[in-house]
């Protein structure tokens, strides 16, 4: 089901918590959410639809994934780049990100995986892990 978005900086602003088997609707939806405004924007994170939950929706390269509990466990080649938001007003900020990252996250199968990520996919994820975070650009 696709979702409002939310834009208010306090809630955005909320950490997330854990996410489990029982949130499996919230990552659809989140999903399908992203999909509706694939136009706009290639990630989103469940806070940006109300859900305070840790789950990342996102592009990698034309395919769409969805990340249960993501954790960055390796980063490396720092940059510095200017990104938007969906759901903050305003043009592109600076952000510093890593070109290249290791992730330890669950699949809507509940299994976990390792992987690693480089470019803009890389950036992409690192962005919608810190909305889990409660950090905004």
């Amino acid at each position: 089901m696709i979702r409002g978005l939310v834009h208010d900086p306090v809630l955005l602003a909320r950490k997330s918590v854990s996410a489990g088997k029982e949130d499996l609707q919230i990552a659809q939806d989140l999903l399908d959410t992203l999909m509706a405004h694939k136009d706009s924007c290639v990630g989103m994170a469940a806070n940006m639809i109300g859900q305070f939950k840790r789950i990342i929706a996102f592009d990698d390269g034309g395919k769409y994934m969805v990340m249960l509990d993501p954790e960055i466990l390796k980063k490396s080649g720092e940059y510095e780049a200017q990104e938007g938001c969906l759901s903050l007003l305003g043009g592109p900020r600076p952000a510093k990100r890593y070109q290249k990252i290791k992730v330890r996250y669950m699949t809507m199968d509940m299994q976990v995986r390792i992987r690693t990520f480089e470019g803009f996919t890389a950036q992409i994820i690192q962005h919608e892990i810190d909305h889990c975070d409660g950090i905004l650009i």
